[in-house]
């Protein structure tokens, strides 16, 4: 399930559609990107869409646990830049009914 949710969190960043990003979290979602947090999915949607256009993603999964319809997972996620060098992060997810309920980046040293 994390990696189908995944992929198309991937597709949508590299397309950039924003929009379409946001529908993967839930209504309430907690995202902590590198900017200050926000909570919903139009902050979210905000915040990819603040992203520079040809940001693509390449991510791997380093671990999850499911517990019943809960799955927290654990992902190494490559950002991609036309004008810069990558940014490397260490991204922590959980899925509650098929759906990103937090979101946690954190610079991988």
């Amino acid at each position: 399930m994390l990696a189908t949710v995944l992929d198309a969190w991937q597709e949508h960043i590299g397309a950039h559609q924003p929009e379409k990003v946001a529908a993967l979290f839930t209504e309430d979602a907690v995202f902590q990107g590198l900017k200050p947090y926000t909570v919903g999915r139009a902050g979210i949607a905000a915040y990819y869409d603040s992203q520079p256009p040809g940001m693509t993603v390449d991510y791997r999964i380093l671990g999850e646990k499911i517990t019943g319809d809960v799955v927290v997972g654990w992902v190494a996620a490559d950002f991609h830049f036309t004008d810069r060098e990558p940014v490397q992060l260490n991204l922590t997810v959980v899925l509650d009914h098929q759906k990103i309920t937090h979101y946690h980046v954190s610079h991988r040293v």
